[in-house]
This record gives structure tokens, C-alpha cells and sequence, in this order.
């Protein structure tokens, strides 16, 4: 059995998965990013843009959020900051984590991590969220140290090389000797590694969420796309996500507390 410990899914190390890849930009001008003239100026931030197409579309999407009006959210992706605002009033400026910009490829698919921008609605809010991680975890943990991927599904049994059974029983994964009938369940804080392969649990299981991930609070956006917080504080202000906005434990807090459902978030 490899041992692999589990990680975050804005953790998870890129640098040595060859299948990884920044999405290809082309660096293009612009004016110093802005949001309405209540809220803190942003800091400078480089604006790089794929095609005259995508820059087209970030002044559409950024026009769309200076010109919205009421209790609102903004999030300035090149700044990589988050303001709250109500009228012409800023309540808050955040410094946030954003997508990766990056592709991977895996098994014949292939998963963009970028934050879409364009206009969202904050549709529920929860203390002490628990992760699930996506198919696309798994397939980078596999890319990342050379293993094979298999989907597992509730009570298969999948038989080792050593004649060890692989399965899941309740809400658990876990392992039965070829000399024994006893059910073992596998620890919680590793990934379910056997003959090279990757193993994904079913859905339910503990082994399939992550308990901390997302910090104390979450803000669902809709479309697997969340506010929310982290463990590591020391990424907050960089481009390590998959595609959400992360925040501070002290800022995430805050708009759980003051962010209600049915808040718009514009994303430029």
C-alpha cells in the first residue's frame, strides 16, 4: 500500500505533473483595475488575457459590476481582492485567492480551473462545511505521483494482487485479509492507494470528504463555484484555486454574518 496523505483541493502540489498546464495568455494593456469610487483603489495587477475575445469579455463583465448599484458583492480577479459594498458605500475589501488559470489533462478529460467571471447569486450560506472532492482531485493526485485512477462504488469488491478484497461497507472504506473475514476500515488522513492505482471512494463514504478544507464558513455561489475560507492563510492572495474565491478567516466570517442569501456577486 502507498501512502499519500490528503490534501486541499487549493493545496494540491502542480509543479512536478507534466499534464498541468497554465492556460496560454497573451499579456494586453488596460487602465489600473478599479472598482466604484466609494470602494479602496485596487493595487496594480498585471492583466493578462487569452484573445482580444476574452479581453472583450472581462470589460463587459467588469462595466456590469462598476455600474451595479445596492447591497452587492465585487470580486476583482487580476487584483485578486473582494469588496462589499452597499450603494456607495464599501463595507469590506478582501484580499482573496482566486483559480489557478490552468488545464489538466487525465484519462482522455481534460478540467480548466479558471473562476468564470459574470454575475452570481449567493444561494445558501453554512458553518464548518465539509469537502467532497470532484473526480478532477483524484485525476491530479494521480498525475501527480504516476498512478492509475479507478472509480469505486458502494459495497464493490475489488480484489488486490495479494488476494486482499477492496470495499466499502457503510460509511466506510476498507479491507478484508485473504486470511480473514474481518472488515478493516483504512485511515481517513491517507488516500486509498493499492497496486499502483488511486482508488476513488464511493459517494457517502468518510474516505470521500474532508472535513476543514473550506475553513469554518461557506458561501455557495451555485455551480460548484463557493466564498469561502481555508486552513492555509498563507495563500490568501494568490492563483492556487480551482475556480474558487477564497478568503481569510476573519473575512469569510464576516460575510457570513453580514452577506444574506440573494446577494449578488459580480465577478470581472
Amino acid at each position: 500500500m502507498r501512502r499519500i496523505g490528503r490534501r486541499s483541493d487549493d493545496t494540491v502540489a502542480t509543479a512536478g505533473a507534466s499534464n498541468i498546464a497554465p492556460v496560454d495568455s497573451a499579456t494586453a494593456g488596460g487602465d489600473v483595475a478599479a472598482v466604484p469610487e466609494a470602494a479602496v483603489p485596487a493595487r496594480r495587477a498585471e492583466r493578462n488575457f487569452k484573445s482580444r475575445k476574452d479581453s472583450l469579455e472581462w470589460r463587459a463583465a467588469r462595466a456590469v459590476a462598476l455600474h451595479s448599484s445596492g447591497y452587492r458583492i465585487i470580486v476583482d480577479l487580476f487584483a485578486r481582492e473582494l469588496y462589499v459594498l452597499d450603494r456607495d458605500d464599501t463595507l469590506r475589501v478582501a484580499p482573496a485567492a482566486t483559480a489557478m488559470n490552468a488545464t489538466l489533462s487525465y484519462g482522455g478529460r481534460t478540467w480548466r480551473f479558471e473562476t468564470p467571471r459574470g454575475v452570481r447569486v449567493v444561494r445558501g450560506k453554512d458553518r464548518d462545511p465539509v469537502w467532497t472532492p470532484p473526480e478532477w482531485h483524484f485525476a491530479e493526485v494521480a498525475v501527480e505521483h504516476g498512478l492509475k485512477l479507478r472509480s469505486m462504488s458502494a459495497g464493490q469488491r475489488i480484489r488486490l494482487k495479494d488476494g486482499t478484497i477492496l470495499t466499502s461497507k457503510g460509511d466506510e472504506v476498507g479491507i478484508i485479509r485473504p486470511d480473514s473475514k474481518t472488515f478493516v476500515p483504512l485511515v481517513l488522513d491517507e488516500h486509498v492507494v493499492f497496486d499502483n492505482t488511486l482508488f476513488i471512494p464511493p459517494q457517502g463514504t468518510k474516505h470521500r470528504s474532508i472535513q476543514g478544507e473550506l475553513g469554518h464558513y461557506r458561501l455557495d455561489l451555485g455551480d460548484g463555484y463557493l466564498l469561502h475560507g481555508t486552513p492555509y492563510a498563507r495563500s490568501i492572495g494568490a492563483a492556487v484555486t480551482h475556480g474558487c474565491v477564497r478568503l481569510a478567516d476573519d473575512d469569510i466570517e464576516w460575510l457570513f454574518e453580514n452577506v444574506p442569501v440573494g446577494t449578488k456577486v459580480y465577478i470581472y
